[in-house]
């Protein structure tokens, strides 16, 4: 899985130029070189080239909005820029507006949910109820697909892949809405999800997973609704469980998925010292998790990129999933939390 990569075409660097060139041409080095307002006109006019009826499902929804990180259905990082209350909701439009609002993958991860967080996302920057509406709708559509008695998913107690994700979500739009109803069936249904006893420990589609669900409910809803005793018992398991590897790794914490070793955010190491750094650890945990980062620092390639896997010597992915991009936010969060230098 960690050496699955297209081969990266682009530059790895082209310097901007002080000031636009007039010029036909639309190669993609002379649209990397332009100054960045330049470029920004140029694609907003590319845009309202588009006819009217293309963004005739989107009336009423537009709005100012500042910048949104979000997972998009190819399952990458990317940033979407909007610039005046004049710009359409595209990743809405994209995902559930010309979708005819059926939905084939609900996972915050892959599918339409993804948008739904996009939307909780909007409400708390702009205080707009129709981005929380919106939220609660596409929500209630994922309910309805998971929650079919003939669906099943190996995944089903991550919050990026499962309906735990689903119910998590659910919850905290209805905690806003002021919707008490709504709000205690995504918690009861959240409250049902039994996890696999053989279920792995990564963040994408493990323990860590349903951790963050869990504390995803508490910030949201309320501390102490998933109780501490709970949330002290999966972070047990996933530390017993990484001790356990740890001993024949020669690393604190060590986890497998797939039989393979990952260092990266969705996998491996990075995701689930992420999610471990967002809990109330003691001391020796926290000392732990601290050598672990160190152990992955030492894994960094001349390049500044970081390898997927064990297996993994080129560092040809740069992916959320694997590689840098994850594990930079992982150290983001260590520079948050750990004082002293790791």
């Amino acid at each position: 899985m960690g050496c699955r990569f297209f081969p990266n075409e682009m530059p790895d660097f082209v310097e901007e130029k002080e000031e636009e060139i007039a010029t036909e041409d639309d190669s993609l080095m002379q649209l990397l070189s332009m100054p960045y307002s330049a470029l920004s006109e140029r694609l907003k006019r590319a845009d309202s080239a588009r006819p009217s009826s293309f963004f005739k499902s989107l009336q009423g929804l537009d709005r100012s909005l500042v910048r949104y990180h979000c997972l998009s259905n190819q399952t990458e990082l990317y940033t979407f820029e909007y610039f005046s209350a004049k710009d359409p909701y595209y990743v809405v439009l994209e995902t559930w507006g010309l979708g005819g609002q059926r939905v084939r993958d609900f996972s915050l991860y892959s599918g339409v949910l993804g948008t739904a967080f996009l939307q909780f996302k909007a409400y708390q920057l702009t205080n707009n109820k129709n981005d929380l509406n919106l939220c609660c709708e596409i929500i209630k559509a994922c309910d309805s697909l998971c929650s079919h008695s003939g669906f099943s998913h190996s995944r089903d107690g991550t919050f990026l892949c499962g309906r735990a994700g689903v119910c998590a979500l659910g919850a905290a739009t209805a905690k806003q809405l002021g919707d008490e109803q709504l709000l205690t069936y995504y918690l009861s249904q959240f409250k049902e999800i039994k996890l696999p006893k053989d279920m792995s420990d990564e963040l994408l589609a493990g323990r860590a997973g349903f951790l963050w669900a869990c504390l995803f409910i508490n910030k949201h809803v309320g501390e102490g609704t998933i109780p501490s005793n709970e949330i002290g018992a999966l972070v047990k398991a996933i530390l017993i469980r990484g001790r356990r590897l740890g001993v024949i790794a020669r690393c604190p914490l060590m986890f497998e998925y797939g039989s393979e070793r990952y260092w990266g955010a969705a996998h491996g190491l990075a995701g689930i010292m992420h999610v471990l750094m967002h809990v109330k650890l003691n001391p020796e945990e926290a000392e732990e998790v601290k050598r672990t980062l160190k152990y992955v620092i030492k894994k960094q390639l001349p390049s500044g990129n970081f390898p997927s896997a064990a297996a993994d010597n080129e560092g040809y992915l740069v992916h959320w999933c694997h590689s840098a991009p994850g594990i930079a936010l992982t150290f983001l969060k260590a520079a948050e939390v750990i004082i002293l230098p790791i």
